[in-house]
């Protein structure tokens, strides 16, 4: 069997896009279809589409919305690499960019002048997003010269916001309902950490205070992962992302190191000095150092930011003001909080690009061909 689908760009990601209409609405039979496709049983997913990397093995099915006010929903997939199995519990902001530019490309949503906006569901979480797409001229672009931190090929500019992205009231903010807390894992010294979940759920480790910068090398990094899954796996039932009996999954929370800013150099052998940025940040996806930084966790840093008492704020000398500027590997991401409302922000935009890289019909083999919806 075949079936079409669109290779898109977003941001620092690489991500399939298919239309609702053309795969099965079950979950089970959208998995199946997705692990054969992406050869994912497989850890450099050789016999597939997968990018056999976190940052390049994801996909997202994209319909109309029914609901008032949204143009399109989309449902997020981190496919597993070498696992055989999809996560289904996360969102990922630079894929949204992608979407974004997707639905006006295909017309799911009209041009309407030098800018189009497209409103955004994620049903995975419920989250809603705008992407500000660049149409000038009321021409639907393939190419442009936007760059983000991480690659210096140019892409279709996009400004993504993510609406209330720790809800409306805020109650979602602070899992634990601190700022900041120690966090004990295992029989080592308790570990100063914030949990918030604000775009993603997230729990964020004072660097220094755990004997490290912040500004890790990805070797670094990389050595740290078995620790940093622990520290993961000890914050998930606090902020209520385990069911009782459960094993802690390696998608959510998302995990990382703060730290003070320090001279560096980034993956493309750029400096940045420390005057440039506000607070570094090291993360994790999934189970690998992050080659930049997930949009989510961006949104969860710059919000963990406006706390008080915060390990961000700590770094920052206080809450910081409407931008927050992350220095990642691959470059300083700014980050702006609007419409803060008594320490909360409703509005969360970065900047972004995104470029349609294919449009293709993907052969999966028939054996793996799921059965009808």
């Amino acid at each position: 069997m075949h079936i079409p689908a669109t290779l898109v760009r977003g941001g620092t990601s690489k991500c399939w896009l298919f239309n609702q209409v053309d795969v099965p609405a079950d979950r089970g039979h959208l998995e199946r279809l997705l692990v054969a496709a992406y050869g994912a049983t497989d850890p450099v997913e050789l016999d597939g589409v997968g990018g056999a990397t976190p940052t390049t093995s994801k996909a997202a099915v994209v319909s109309a919305s029914p609901r008032p006010g949204i143009d399109v929903d989309y449902l997020f997939a981190q496919v597993g690499i070498g696992t055989g199995s999809v996560e289904w519990t996360s969102n990922c902001g630079n894929c949204a960019t992608g979407v974004a530019l997707y639905a006006v490309t295909k017309g799911l949503v009209p041009v309407t002048g030098d800018q189009t906006r497209v409103v955004m569901r994620n049903t995975n979480t419920g989250a809603v997003l705008e992407g500000i797409v660049d149409t000038r001229g009321g021409m639907v672009r393939h190419f442009g010269r936007q760059t983000v931190p991480g690659t210096r090929a140019g892409g279709v500019a996009v400004g993504l916001t993510f609406r209330d992205p720790a809800g409306d009231t805020g109650r979602l903010l602070l899992p634990t309902g601190r700022a900041a807390q120690d966090l004990r894992v295992g029989a080592a010294e308790p570990l100063r950490v914030s949990m918030v979940a604000a775009g993603a759920p997230v729990v964020l480790v004072d660097a220094v205070s755990a004997g490290r910068t912040g500004a890790e090398s990805e070797e670094r990094m990389r050595a740290d992962v078995p620790w940093l899954r622990t520290v993961r796996h000890a914050a998930a039932p606090l902020m209520g992302l385990l069911r009782p009996g459960e094993e802690p999954g390696d998608a959510v929370p998302k995990v990382g190191l703060v730290g003070p800013p320090v001279p560096y150099t980034t993956t493309l052998g750029e400096p940045v000095a420390a005057e440039d940025y506000d607070v570094s940040v090291r993360m994790l996806s999934m189970n690998a150092p992050h080659p930049a930084i997930g949009l989510t966790s961006a949104v969860a840093v710059a919000a963990a930011g406006l706390l008080e008492g915060s390990v961000v704020s700590r770094v920052t000398g206080g809450p910081k003001d409407e931008w927050l500027r992350l220095g990642t590997p691959a470059g300083v991401v700014a980050v702006r909080c609007t419409d803060v409302r008594d320490g909360l922000p409703h509005r969360v935009t970065v900047q972004r690009a995104a470029r349609l890289l294919a449009d293709a019909r993907i052969y999966v083999p028939q054996g793996d061909r799921p059965q009808a919806a």
